[in-house]
């Protein structure tokens, strides 16, 4: 068993084992009781979320490895490869979280979400290629802190207060910044690097863009017409 598999595997049984302690650590406030498995839910995706923020490759970073800019394919900055396994372990573990105690028509955009990520780094880790490539992918996730962060305060039924307020405009402007644009650089350096790609990783990467892609636009439309056109 290689190192990626083992990375993976500790990582999903860490996830579970703070998914399963949440609740004891932070516990749900009267609102949120009726629906205690989303809110162990959603503060582990928190805490994955502040987990690669940490380590993913910000403004300042991405200056730091300028290859970044010309090879997503054999550039592994340091530390990379255990990031993306760590991720892959927590996207495997909401997974069958999110499997096992909610509706099959209430989860499967998030489930055919987890599905591509965990296909497209689960290849980056294995094949010890393409690490660039997940890498900047986890840019996305400066902005989940905020996604999870307001879904939080709607739990706590706290949306009439200035800090939902506050982090709703915050979640738009890195929507923006750090999920919509990355992506689209993402499949704009796809696209002016086919030769660079071999088919068979080029047509995940593309089929990956082009289903992520729509649904982050969607995402972005319910996220403004809740907090600002209602």
């Amino acid at each position: 068993v290689g190192p990626g598999l083992l990375l993976m595997a500790g990582s999903f049984a860490a996830f579970r084992l703070l998914n399963r302690g949440l609740e004891r650590l932070v516990p749900p406030p009267p609102s949120a009781r009726r629906n205690r498995w989303k809110w162990r839910n959603i503060w582990t995706s928190l805490a994955h979320s502040a987990l690669p923020s940490t380590r993913s490759p910000s403004p300042r970073r991405f200056y730091l490895y300028p290859e970044l800019h010309k090879d997503l394919v054999g550039t592994q900055p340091p530390g990379a490869r255990s990031l993306v396994a760590v991720s892959v372990g927590y996207f495997l573990e909401d997974f069958v979280d999110m499997l096992c105690n909610q509706k099959f028509h209430q989860s499967w955009e998030l489930l055919f979400h987890h599905s591509v990520v965990i296909v497209c780094f689960g290849i980056a880790v294995l094949l010890h290629q393409y690490m660039g490539f997940a890498f900047v992918a986890l840019l996305v996730e400066i902005n989940s802190i905020f996604l999870h962060l307001r879904q939080i305060l709607l739990m706590a039924d706290l949306v009439h207060t200035t800090c939902y307020r506050l982090t709703s405009i915050v979640n738009l402007g890195t929507y923006v910044v750090f999920r919509i644009t990355t992506l689209a650089w993402m499949t704009r350096w796809l696209l002016l690097n086919r030769q660079q790609v071999p088919l068979a990783a080029y047509t995940v990467g593309m089929v990956g863009m082009a289903i992520m892609m729509p649904m982050n636009i969607i995402l972005f439309y319910r996220l403004l017409r809740s907090d600002f056109f209602k």
